[in-house]
């Protein structure tokens, strides 16, 4: 090694003529590393030995537990509000709505609300109430036996009262094609044995 201050700090080994420096880390490095260590043993004895803080799952149960509470009691108050529902007239929300209908309710429905597998809902034949009210009690509860789901597990209270608007704004709309005929005035089945028989 030489004494030279200007030679740099090299070791007194070598490997295949290739030398070490001999340079101390800076001091705010071996700090923080220092910190590292403490922080991790901290850790350890604070989540893993003590068991004080709660690990991930548990956290994760304890968030989605809180979420279900708020979501229980949002939904709680919008059923309560259910009675004193008017239809909104408010055009961003008439959209919104309108844009609700033509994902989820379309496809049963028909875009101009003219009715394929569900019912038509531009007549005046509803079969389970024809006010707004009634409209978004179908939409929130569903209507199971005739095959429509629960739409209050997967849309917001807000998106059902704006579908429920855009839905009441159907009523009487003159369709281009001929709309779905009421479920109450459809020709009965003829009697007799299938042909599948």
């Amino acid at each position: 090694m030489s004494n030279d201050p200007k030679e740099p700090l090299l070791l007194d080994h070598d490997y295949d003529g290739i030398q070490e420096f001999d340079n101390q880390l800076p001091r705010w490095w071996v700090w923080l590393f220092y910190i590292t260590i403490i922080f991790a043993a901290v850790y350890m004895v604070y989540y893993h030995v003590t068991r004080t803080g709660d690990l991930s799952a548990a956290e994760y149960d304890k968030e989605m537990k809180a979420g279900a509470a708020l979501k229980a009691a949002a939904m709680g108050n919008f059923e309560s509000s259910l009675a004193s529902l008017k239809p909104a007239t408010d055009a961003v929300l008439l959209e919104g709505g309108r844009q609700t209908y033509v994902k989820f309710c379309a496809p049963c429905h028909r875009a101009d609300g003219g009715g394929l597998v569900g019912p038509n809902l531009t007549d005046d034949y509803w079969i389970h109430g024809s006010n707004y009210v009634d409209t978004v009690k179908v939409i929130w509860d569903g209507v199971p036996a005739k095959g429509m789901i629960t739409w209050k597990t997967i849309l917001k209270p807000g998106e059902i009262e704006a579908v429920a608007s855009y839905i009441y704004t159907l009523r009487g709309a003159k369709l281009q094609s001929p709309g779905k005929v009421p479920e109450n005035l459809a020709p009965a089945k003829p009697a007799g044995p299938s042909s599948f028989e």
